[in-house]
């Protein structure tokens, strides 16, 4: 394509939102639906705007495509021209108490079962104008969906450090032992981390964060096993939620650690397993909102976090804002 300077009549939200979402679904198709357009319209609209700057955005060549270099710069202006309309939008669905828009929130998997149930029915009676659109997340992934903008906020479970992350400290949450009732620590109380030991604790798979915060309150006991492997001297296993390491507790088998939430919910059987607490100070985690921009939605966002505060346990310590 010829270059030649483009005028600014030249360019349409529609457009760079087209942009932006090929750049986050590298795919034609996964992007047009991701717009609620047809396939053909995003790609016309595409050649239309690359017609207008005389550059190409994208590789078509690649699969999954990919921008061009020019293309990277284009999208990334893109993203900012698009934070800013949204920002117009947002300031104006705050103004005279109307709370409405679309708050796209990450949780990972560790809080999603325990939290939402509680957050979603009374948020949605008392928010109908928000369009609450939640995805079950790990770690790694909520900020990878900050970064690309396919998140508004994420839940969280560990500080996450870095420029381009706010963070805010919603509640601190203990941890609990769920013990079987034949374990060498169910006759105990209470328990202390020094109990603890990997070769009869199973452990949630890598990714999880709340996984490598049971291994830290961990003393190592003698084992030829890596440290890492987590279960029982008979068995290896790691799972990606904690419904399954608690059920294999309650069939007679090791022990796991739970966050108190996913321990409130346990109807558990006292002949089968035990929930145990820690001796104060008890390890907990803080559970922590991420956000990417601190300022847009943040009407949204405050109904969210104030609901959110309302249907906790009054036992759980609520937090302040993290230090930056």
């Amino acid at each position: 394509m010829s270059a030649r300077a483009p005028a600014i009549s030249d360019l349409s939200l529609g457009q760079l939102a087209y942009v932006v979402a090929v750049d986050t679904h590298r795919h034609f198709g996964r992007a047009a639906a991701a717009c609620n357009v047809t396939q053909p319209t995003l790609s016309m609209q595409l050649r239309k705007l690359e017609t207008s700057l005389g550059v190409s955005l994208f590789d078509r060549s690649r699969s999954p495509v990919v921008p061009t270099d020019v293309g990277r710069l284009v999208v990334e202006q893109a993203r900012v021209a698009l934070r800013e309309a949204e920002r117009i939008v947002d300031l104006l669905g705050g103004d005279e108490g109307r709370v409405t828009g679309e708050l796209r929130l990450g949780v990972i998997p560790t809080l999603a079962p325990y939290l939402l149930p509680r957050l979603v029915p009374a948020f949605v009676r008392r928010h109908p104008g928000i369009a609450l659109v939640l995805e079950e997340r790990v770690t790694g992934d909520v900020l990878e969906g900050l970064r690309r903008e396919t998140l508004d906020a994420g839940i969280v479970a560990s500080a996450m450090a870095g420029p381009e992350v706010t963070e805010r400290v919603l509640f601190r949450e203990p941890f609990v032992g769920y013990v079987s009732a034949g374990h060498r620590l169910a006759g105990r109380r209470v328990l202390t981390p020094a109990d603890l030991s990997i070769d009869d604790l199973w452990l949630l798979a890598e990714g999880h964060c709340f996984r490598e915060q049971a291994i830290r309150l961990c003393r190592r006991r003698t084992s030829r096993r890596p440290a890492a492997a987590g279960g029982t001297a008979g068995a290896r296993f790691e799972s990606g939620n904690l419904e399954t390491l608690a059920r294999l507790v309650e069939q007679g088998v090791g022990m796991t650690l739970l966050p108190a939430l996913a321990a409130a919910d346990l109807r558990t059987d006292a002949q089968r397993a035990l929930i145990r607490p820690f001796a104060r100070p008890a390890p907990m985690r803080e559970v922590r909102l991420v956000r990417r921009r601190a300022h847009l939605k943040q009407h949204l966002v405050d109904a969210l976090v104030a609901e959110l505060l309302a249907v906790l346990p009054e036992e759980l310590p609520r937090g302040k804002r993290a230090p930056r």
